[in-house]
């Protein structure tokens, strides 16, 4: 396969793929919804990877057209006429009633992610956005991944990632990702803390255009430790983690009490916000941005966005999933591949003079 260089296509429109997620999930309403929204097809071109029959039984609820082309998923390739096309995995037997999470779930939506994942890799795509995965349906699949974030790590050789959540109110990253709460504490290091200060902040130089981004980094304990009563985790770790970063360039600052660290972001004390776990970032974001928070990969050379939350087999064939979050996942994969585009022309104009 010839692929073109990205001098060769920086002005051509991104092609993103787009994975469908656990096939029993929201997944293809979602993206049957966003992709039929004109001012998201105009935007970009798009190679679904998922099931022909799962999206056209949403198209029916909707009572819309399919407005895709369907080709076998091993057909796929970057020229493609159409604005839609779907790279369609009739090879799986999914039986047309199932709910809730399962094997062929987990195996057929880690599928769609490898095989995205090897063609953004071809140059075929230039951007991925996935669609909600089941992590029980992983497990029943005997998937060693807990989630998206290590699988593209790993397959892109990344021996540095992290899970970054943007917002209009609020962007953060999460120093730990799939640990159980009582975990954390004993797995934490000063590299755990440092490397996703570092990561934040070339990603928002990268992506986000934010030339020396100003970075509050959040405590794990309740008020910062209050000098080591609640915990001393502040003074040996997070406070070395922050003074390295210091030391290269980097404007953080901390650490704070997360009660008071991402409301001062909000109101734009800072740019970005670091949380020490899961929990403490995601109720906030999912407060305070339900319905368009996007999740992106930060550390793997491949772009990666999906929407901020799960597979709500509860609400599936009921019409009543909410695209918001997927179309902002699609318009976020889209800005950050225009950026990087632009700072590979700045960096070729550069060399060239």
């Amino acid at each position: 396969m010839t692929v073109k260089t990205t001098t060769t296509f920086s002005m051509e429109q991104p092609v993103l793929g787009v994975t469908m997620g656990d096939v029993a999930g929201i997944g293809p309403e979602i993206i049957v919804k966003a992709l039929q929204d004109p001012e998201i097809r105009r935007a970009a071109k798009y190679i679904v990877f998922g099931m022909h029959e799962q999206m056209s039984l949403v198209a029916d609820r909707l009572e819309v057209e399919p407005f895709w082309r369907r080709v076998q998923h091993e057909k796929i390739g970057r020229d493609n006429p159409s604005k839609v096309m779907l790279a369609d995995y009739d090879d799986f037997s999914v039986p047309p009633r199932i709910t809730g999470s399962s094997r062929i779930g987990g195996e057929s939506s880690l599928q769609f992610c490898l095989d995205a994942i090897f063609a953004a890799k071809q140059g075929i795509i230039d951007g991925i956005v996935t669609g909600p995965i089941s992590k029980t349906s992983w497990t029943m699949a005997k998937i060693k991944w807990p989630g998206h974030t290590e699988l593209f790590a790993e397959k892109c050789k990344s021996p540095r990632k992290a899970m970054m959540i943007v917002s209009p109110p609020l962007k953060l990253v999460l120093a730990v990702i799939h640990e159980g709460l009582f975990d954390v504490r004993h797995k934490f290091t000063i590299g755990r803390v440092f490397e996703p200060i570092d990561l934040l902040n070339t990603a928002l130089q990268e992506y986000f255009d934010i030339e020396q981004p100003r970075i509050g980094v959040a405590a794990l304990n309740p008020h910062a430790g209050e000098n080591g009563q609640f915990g001393d985790e502040e003074r040996r770790i997070i406070s070395p983690a922050i003074l390295l970063a210091q030391e290269q360039g980097i404007l953080c600052e901390g650490p704070y009490s997360a009660d008071t660290l991402f409301l001062r972001t909000v109101r734009g004390e800072f740019d970005a916000a670091v949380a020490m776990h899961y929990d403490q970032g995601m109720i906030p974001v999912k407060l305070l941005a339900p319905d368009d928070a996007v999740n992106i990969t930060i550390g793997v050379p491949i772009i990666r966005t999906s929407p901020c939350h799960g597979t709500a087999f509860d609400i599936v064939g009921k019409n009543l999933a909410d695209p918001s979050s997927m179309k902002a996942s699609i318009k976020t994969a889209i800005h950050m591949v225009r950026s990087r585009r632009s700072l590979l022309r700045r960096a070729h104009a550069k060399v060239s003079s």
